[in-house]
């Protein structure tokens, strides 16, 4: 047997390829923070590994939007613009890495170790009973009409994880949270800083930069987000190549974006939208589906699924193959939590260093 990786498009054609790949060693809450202490060490091997060009470590700042004082502390060399303010937010705990780069390069490395690589749309699992036990086991997955043979199926398509609630029975309380980002392109060097800006009342943004040692500069946190939620994605209305950016945002993004760089703003080479996939909780979904042998599902990254991909891959090829996990405890993220449990969206939603929010919360 050999592992399929089911695509629907293309590798790296949603979300994993538009993201910022902004990586954060220390963040998230005492939950997440063994995924981000984990997953950065992995980050950083990989790049060794597969020669992944675009990772490198950057300092973090935190800056207020605003008119520029006398007092203005400017960290920052490219925000020649008006800036009320900027600070030190992260000094070594921050790297970022391409997710295109990240995800084709990964891709590649499996094909060459013996992976099979399937285009087309997964439609639903096969499942049928176990002789004895009471429980039902995966015999394959439907892919554009035919039936293709598995005795074990991890479900891992972002917000559109979702059909895994009809395919196996089991509640998978997706939420897209859709939203624009943009990339500006220069043949000048930018110096490396993260950038997570404040609230710009002016524009309705909160921007988070992250300039690339490509001569990108991406923007996301651009605000206005739309939220997708689990019936549309079980629809089927809303598939990864029509995830469209919105031209008001985008408006909003160069203008807040302008007024602190002239030297890299007023007009992106890129526009884009993607959806971040968030459970009412904030965690992923990642281990068993209890009640069908073989069936796995790892999804629910919010917007930290670049981050956290490298540990959700090891973790659940730890589970699947040897039975457990042992680089990271899964307990917390079990799929089977949403059975008891309320879906309701208790908010505050995005990223969190330590349990201070930082951007755009939803």
């Amino acid at each position: 047997a050999r592992p399929v990786i089911v695509e629907r498009e293309k590798v790296a054609a949603a979300a994993s390829g538009k993201g910022g790949g902004f990586l954060a060693r220390n963040w998230g809450n005492s939950i997440t923070r063994q995924l981000h202490k984990v997953s950065f060490q992995l980050h950083e091997e990989l790049a060794q590994t597969l020669d992944i060009k675009s990772y490198r470590k950057l300092p973090v700042l935190s800056v207020q939007p605003g008119d520029r004082t006398p007092w203005t502390n400017n960290l920052c060399p490219w925000l020649d613009g008006d800036i009320a303010d900027s600070s030190l937010m992260d000094a070594d705990g921050g790297a970022q890495v391409s997710p295109f780069e990240l995800c084709t390069k990964l891709m590649e490395a499996a094909v060459g170790r013996g992976a099979e690589v399937v285009i087309g749309t997964a439609e639903g699992i096969e499942t049928m009973p176990e002789a004895a036990g009471g429980l039902d086991r995966v015999v394959g997955v439907h892919v554009d009409g035919q039936l293709l043979d598995a005795d074990r199926v991890c479900v891992c398509m972002g917000p559109w994880a979702a059909l895994a609630q009809d395919w196996l029975d089991t509640p998978v309380p997706m939420t897209g949270i859709k939203s624009t980002s943009v990339v500006f392109r220069t043949e000048e060097p930018v110096e490396p800083y993260a950038l997570f800006c404040g609230e710009d009342d002016r524009f309705g943004t909160h921007l988070e930069v992250f300039p690339r040692n490509t001569g990108e500069v991406y923007l996301c946190g651009i605000g206005g987000s739309q939220y997708i939620d689990d019936r549309m994605l079980r629809s089927g209305a809303l598939p990864p190549s029509q995830v469209a950016a919105d031209p008001a945002r985008v408006d909003a993004a160069v203008a807040s974006f302008t007024t602190m760089s002239r030297r890299f703003g007023q007009r992106p080479d890129t526009v884009q939208a993607c959806m971040r996939p968030c459970l009412p909780d904030a965690l992923p979904i990642m281990g068993k589906v209890g009640h069908v042998r073989g069936a796995y599902i790892s999804a629910g990254h919010n917007c930290w699924g670049i981050l956290w991909a490298p540990v959700s891959g090891l973790a659940m090829s730890e589970l699947i193959l040897d039975g457990a996990a042992s680089c990271v405890n899964l307990s917390r993220f079990s799929p089977g939590r949403f059975r008891a449990a309320s879906t309701r969206n208790p908010g505050g939603r995005g990223r969190k260093m330590g349990e201070v929010p930082v951007g755009e919360q939803w």
